[in-house]
């Protein structure tokens, strides 16, 4: 065993080299796409007190996002639950309970994250890592975008703990300068007011619907639309959002998926024969004759198909 991971290593360096070299020059000419997609998608991330433990934050998603968020706060008022069908048929977990969404969200937030780097690793290459995240970042902004001018729209008192009436951060006072609207360290843990509709669900719908399309795993997909299920009602179940907030996020995300499908050029197939190859070449011979293939591709006109 010591002997085969010191043959294989070798193998595995040269491919991260290669393949980090190829998505640098995609970087390159896409750099500006990506580095506005940072800009809007920057992360808040918190840990739980007492807790050694990363919890992505429910409010403040995404910077611009969670500044027009902090601003609605202001506007929130708290006041009597609205009559809600999901807290109807869904038992309230509690308080002490509430970790359960945020633990699932997360789970599907970074498995994404590792599946977009696979190609770095993996000889399966269907999938540049560059331009699958531009294509990530412009189904985040337009969804986001569309869920900013709806909380906006109309406030709805929250269902969150500590968005109901009696809690000291259900209502923000007015702010004393322009640096406190902008600087929100305090609202990355408590907001109110942007409820319709759920961010929890763009994210998780983006990257389920994504990796639908890309993916190469049948039985990972089917997964993972059952992943997105079960935290739509665990977030029913925390409080954290009406059922109105989760339905209107899966109608919405899958139509701008949709329609911003239309308008981009689709991505470069990678994949080369097999959809499921081993993890490195187990031989000289195994590579030539994957050589031997792309180069006949390339004769026969179809150089979108090279890998590198």
């Amino acid at each position: 065993m010591p002997f085969y991971f010191a043959r294989e290593a070798p193998k595995l360096w040269r491919k991260i080299c290669n393949e980090s070299s190829t998505e640098v020059s995609l970087l390159a000419g896409n750099w500006k796409f990506v580095l506005a997609g940072l800009i809007c998608q920057w992360k808040c991330l918190s840990k739980a007190a007492n807790k050694m433990v990363c919890l992505m934050c429910e409010e403040n998603a995404l910077y611009l996002h969670g500044l027009a968020a902090h601003g609605v706060h202001y506007l929130h008022r708290p006041g009597p639950t609205l009559q809600d069908a999901g807290f109807f048929l869904l038992p309230e977990l509690g308080q002490d309970k509430i970790f359960l969404s945020e633990t699932l969200f997360a789970a599907v937030f970074f498995s994404f994250i590792l599946w977009t780097f696979h190609p770095f690793v993996f000889q399966s290459k269907k999938i540049y890592t560059v331009l699958i995240w531009c294509r990530v970042f412009a189904y985040l902004a337009v969804s986001q975008f569309l869920r900013i001018i709806t909380f906006y729209s109309t406030q709805l008192p929250g269902p969150n703990y500590h968005c109901r009436e009696g809690s000291e951060v259900a209502r923000l006072p007015p702010p004393k300068s322009a640096l406190e609207v902008l600087y929100f360290p305090r609202a990355v843990m408590y907001g109110c007011g942007d409820l319709i509709f759920s961010s929890h669900m763009i994210f998780t719908l983006v990257f389920v619907r994504t990796f639908q399309k890309y993916g190469t795993r049948r039985c990972i997909k089917q997964f993972a639309w059952l992943v997105a299920v079960i935290l739509s009602l665990l977030i029913i179940a925390s409080r954290k959002h009406y059922t109105v907030d989760i339905v209107v996020a899966w109608y919405t995300v899958n139509l701008v998926v949709f329609f911003v499908d239309q308008k981009l050029p689709e991505l470069p197939d990678r994949s080369v024969g097999s959809t499921s190859p081993p993890l490195l070449p187990t031989s000289t011979k195994d590579r030539d004759s994957r050589l031997g293939e792309e180069l006949e591709k390339f004769r026969n006109g179809n150089s979108s198909d090279i890998t590198t």
